[in-house]
């Protein structure tokens, strides 16, 4: 399908949710107070741009398991310090959060930023000990944009990268309202301003046509109501990467800002898809 108007209708979750300042001023208020009252070690450089830093909350307990969170915002926005406020549930829960964010939409490009984001992984295996983390319980998240970055983590050849890196270097991906094809990001006129992507651009940082790189399992999630597209993009990822998928995880009745929420929530079926993926509930 080739429309312009459908693709800037779809992807425009701005518009498709009235009130999406209200979960983003949510999301800054409870990050805001994890970064008070919490343990933290913020603005860890992973690499020498400006962008590539990452906010740690190490947990006291637990093995050693320690959650990569990828922030979206469309490649061009938005930023770590208002994710924050994913870190008292999983801290409590054990697993320390390693916060990340990368240099934006347009003064990089979105194959730079996947390079930041590999450069994030080996940094934070390469430092795990120091923080108090299991450099072989690393995983990945991310939302949005960083539902993208998330499987390209996992379509990685990390000894390419650093042959000290082991293949498996995230033992699993949790991708959350992810855009897994992205080509109809170059119909998105308001968008593709700040991208500057062209077909065979879009089709290098695509992840539904590179293979996993282990057999590592991923898991997928796409709010209830959310756009077609977006639900269309989940459900490719499950179909190229069937042999990867471990499960789909269900939020009903929420929108491509409240899916999130669950990842904050320890009762959510977010939450607990992601407790299984890292093997928490043995």
């Amino acid at each position: 399908m080739s429309d312009p108007a459908f693709y800037s209708r779809e992807y425009d979750n701005r518009a498709l949710v009235p009130d999406n300042e209200k979960w983003v001023a949510h999301w800054m208020q409870g990050s805001e107070r994890a970064r008070a009252t919490m343990t933290c070690h913020l603005d860890q450089h992973y690499g020498n741009a400006t962008g590539e830093t990452m906010d740690i909350f190490p947990a006291r307990k637990g093995d050693g398991s320690c959650m990569m969170f990828i922030h979206g915002g469309y490649w061009r926005s938005r930023d770590k310090q208002d994710f924050s406020c994913l870190a008292p549930a999983w801290v409590d829960a054990g697993v320390s959060l390693a916060v990340v964010n990368y240099d934006l939409c347009p003064m990089v490009t979105v194959e730079e930023i996947v390079r930041q984001m590999l450069r994030a992984g080996r940094w934070l295996w390469l430092h795990a000990e120091e923080y108090g983390m299991d450099e072989d319980r690393l995983f990945v998240s991310g939302h949005s944009a960083g539902g993208h970055l998330t499987a390209m983590m996992m379509a990685a050849v990390w000894p390419a990268l650093d042959a000290r890196l082991p293949k498996d270097l995230f033992k699993g991906g949790l991708a959350i309202s992810g855009i897994y094809d992205l080509r109809p990001m170059v119909q998105v006129e308001w968008l593709n301003g700040d991208l500057r992507l062209d077909e065979a651009a879009a089709v290098k940082a695509s992840p539904a046509f590179l293979p996993p790189a282990t057999r590592a399992p991923v898991m997928t999630c796409v709010g209830g109501d959310e756009s077609s597209e977006f639900k269309r993009q989940n459900a490719l990822l499950r179909e190229r990467w069937r042999g990867s998928v471990a499960a789909d995880i269900a939020m009903p009745g929420t929108n491509h800002f409240s899916v999130l929420e669950g990842l904050a929530v320890p009762s959510s079926a977010l939450f607990a898809g992601a407790r299984r993926l890292m093997q928490l509930d043995r």
